[in-house]
């Protein structure tokens, strides 16, 4: 893979995950975990605490970077990441949207694989 362009996801998926990991739970006791990791290419954001006797164990964000592409493996923010994906530059051919189907990615305007 180029090295401007590993440099390129690797930049914006920490601009990314950074502004999502300062949003809190107005109504839970909630802690945030934020995994960064570039020589993996492995990104995840988690929600971790307790709503009353509830236990919250969720993942907001899960993303990899593979085969020159982004991977976006679970995608729990409300307006999705894809554009923000865009706007920093990255090509649609670069984005892999993995929650969704092998079948149903080729009826998408981003990569299959």
């Amino acid at each position: 893979m180029d090295r401007d362009r590993l440099a390129l996801f690797r930049r914006t998926l920490h601009q990314i995950f950074e502004k999502y990991s300062q949003f809190k739970l107005s109504y839970a006791d909630v802690e945030t975990e934020l995994v960064l990791d570039d020589e993996r290419g492995h990104y995840e954001l988690w929600q971790i605490g307790w709503q009353g006797p509830k236990r919250i164990h969720a993942c907001i964000l899960h993303v990899d970077i593979k085969d020159s592409k982004i991977w976006v493996q679970h995608d729990g923010i409300h307006e999705g990441i894809t554009d923000e994906l865009l706007e920093a530059g990255i090509e649609p051919q670069e984005i892999v949207l993995a929650f969704h189907s092998p079948a149903a990615r080729k009826y998408l305007p981003f990569a299959v694989a």
